[in-house]
Parts: C-alpha cells; structure tokens; sequence
C-alpha cells in the first residue's frame, strides 16, 4: 500500500493532484519498471528509468522527443488518423520537463497510454513480414532527421571492435577460472572476429553510414491493433546512432531462431527461413528506397553479425563469473553462449540463400 501511494504521488508530478489515480503493475520489462496509470478520464503508462544502465535521463528524454515528434509530423504531413495511436506521447511535468526526479534520486516519466494494442513474444511468417513493414517504416520516417546525430545512450552498444576488446581483456584475466572449459568456443570466435569487424572498417573508410537506429528490434516492441495491423514502435530508450544491418540483424537474431536463445537442445537450433523471408519482405518494402547500395548489400551480414555479437557478450558474462546477466542456473550464460554460437553456423550454412533473398527483394522495391 505504501508502495502505490508512493506511485501516486509520482503521478501527480506529472497530471497533478486527483482523487482518482489508480496505479497498476504493467508488464515484465527486463530494463524499466512499467505501470499503468487511470487519472480520471485518460490513461498512461509510468516508467522508472533504469538509471544504471542510461546514465544520462535528459539526454535519453531528449532522444525520445525528437524522435516522437519528428514521426508525428511526417503523420500529419501524410494526412494518417488517429496519430495519438501511431506514435508515443510524452507527458511533461507542470514546469516542462520530460522527467521527474524522486528524494531516493529516482528517475521516472509519463507517456499516454496507446488504447486497444497488442504485442506478441511468438512470430510466425506473416508477423515476420509485419514486424518488417514496421521497422521498415520507423528507420525510413527517421532518415531524415535533422540536426545532430541523437546522443549515444549507451556508448558502443553494437560496436563490435569494443565488445572483442572487453571479450581479449576477460580472457586475459580469467577471473574464475573458467578459460580452459570454454578454450574451443574462445578460438572459434576469435577466428572470425576479422570478419565481423568490417562494418566499422567500412564507415572510417566512408563506405558504411550511421543512421538513426532503433537497436532493440524485437516483435515485442511493435504495438499492432486488433486486427493485427501495425501501430507503432515502442522502446525507444535505445533509439540513437548506427548501421542498418544491425537493427535488420538484431530482429533475425531474436525472431527467426527456431530454438530459445539459451537452448539447452542444440538440435533445437536453427534458421528458419521463413520468417526471414517474410521480414525481408516487409522491411525493403519500406526501407529499399532509401538504403545505399553497401547497406542492402550487408543487411544478411548483419544477421550474423549481431549473433556473433551476443555470443561474445553472453561468452564474455560467463568467463567474468556471471557479473551482468541475470542467470536462472550456474552455467547459464555457457548454455546461451552455445545456443548463439549454433544459430550463427546456421546461419553460415544458409548464408547465400539470405543474400539471394535480400538481393531479389530489394530488386523488386527499387
């Protein structure tokens, strides 16, 4: 109880004082605590920020509205209805700010609740090819965003040169011990380390640009109505710099493996190519127009780029004793490690029936 009058006062910084706050846990967010909120008439979503992991709450706010409110224009400009349900809205406080900072320091804000959506953890093709259209469209609405680039929430999240020299440096110190059961995995990884760092040798060689990412493409953050139309995307904490290859990578990563991301079946393990037909489909079909040659190019390498990636992240938790992730048993991020590292031979072993895919697609789109 002292928990929800806590939650109410929070409230009130944001809509003022009201009788009729009502205040409920909303979701199983892994980053923020989410609640839904009832103020009289009009609902919202309150969010504690993760202050450990986004450091700088102005600057994130800052990201979130010029984001929002680029993608509320071009709305407008092409006449869509119902534009509160396509695109996130902040709530400010009284004063102005996109936050309010608590006595025990806190970070938290306010968005309007999006009325009659959905998301979804499971895919299927046709969610594929959706989910596609969506981020698609999100990185196509922001391609022309003006001013400086967006502030880099967390510093290097998918740059792939200062995930291996984090990985070289747990290997060296091999805090618990676990180097010589993981030595294989450790040298399959660093055999392919060259190649996976071609992204960033191709934008110092002006080749490969940065454009402004989402860097968490889940389905489940695509809001979709009840007749499973696209809404909107959410989750923006993460929407900051970077290369398309990664966002299109991250999605094949998480929604076209057929086994669970930390399988501890590895026969489980393995691409379906339907799904990532079907997400290809949707995406170039917003995204083909303005994409440079090299980034279409590269899109299928960003599937195996970002699965390289997290299993150096996952290989790299687990050597440092299991200091980041959470872990649900002693040798789970092992078993992730694995499960990644299998996904990304298949990945391998289908590579150049992806790259007919996106080529052919992208053929059809331009």
């Amino acid at each position: 109880m002292q928990e929800i009058s806590k939650l109410k006062e929070i409230v009130a910084q944001f809509v003022g004082d009201s009788e009729e706050i009502d205040v409920k846990p909303l979701g199983a967010g892994h980053i923020n605590d989410s609640y839904k909120v009832k103020a009289g008439e009009k609902e919202y979503v309150l969010q504690r920020i993760n202050h450990s992991i986004f450091k700088n709450v102005p600057k994130l706010q800052s990201n979130i509205l010029r984001v929002t409110m680029h993608i509320r224009q071009k709305l407008m400009d092409a006449g869509v209805n119902d534009i509160d349900r396509k695109v996130l809205t902040l709530v400010p406080t009284p004063g102005g700010k996109l936050f309010y900072q608590d006595a025990e320091g806190s970070y938290w804000r306010m968005m309007d609740f999006i009325r009659d959506s959905k998301s979804y953890d499971e895919i299927n093709p046709e969610l594929a090819y959706r989910a596609g259209l969506a981020f698609g469209e999100f990185q196509k609405m922001l391609a022309d965003l003006p001013g400086d680039p967006l502030f880099e929430t967390i510093p290097n999240f998918h740059n792939i040169e200062s995930r291996l020299e984090t990985f070289r440096d747990s290997v060296r110190a091999n805090k618990v011990g676990r180097l010589v059961e993981v030595q294989d995995l450790v040298s399959e990884l660093e055999a392919r380390a060259d190649e996976m760092c071609k992204a960033e040798r191709m934008h110092r060689e002006g080749k490969l640009i940065k454009r402004t990412n989402h860097c968490d493409t889940k389905v489940n953050n695509i809001l979709f109505d009840k007749n499973d139309q696209v809404l909107c995307v959410v989750d923006l904490d993460t929407v900051m710099p970077g290369y398309v290859l990664s966002d299109f990578g991250d999605f094949i990563r998480t929604g076209a493996n057929k086994g669970a991301e930390d399988d501890q079946d590895l026969d489980n393990v393995s691409l379906d190519l339907a799904i990532f037909e079907g997400y290809t489909k949707g995406y170039l079909e917003n995204a083909a127009s303005f994409l440079t040659e090299v980034e279409i190019e590269n899109l299928a390498f960003g599937a195996k780029l970002l699965t390289y990636m997290q299993t150096v992240r996952f290989l790299t938790d687990y050597i440092d004793g299991d200091t980041y992730y959470k872990i649900a048993y002693g040798n789970h991020n092992l078993v992730r490690s694995k499960a990644q590292f299998k996904f990304l031979q298949s990945l391998e072993q289908n590579f150049d029936m992806m790259q007919e895919i996106v080529l052919s697609t992208a053929e059809k789109y331009r």
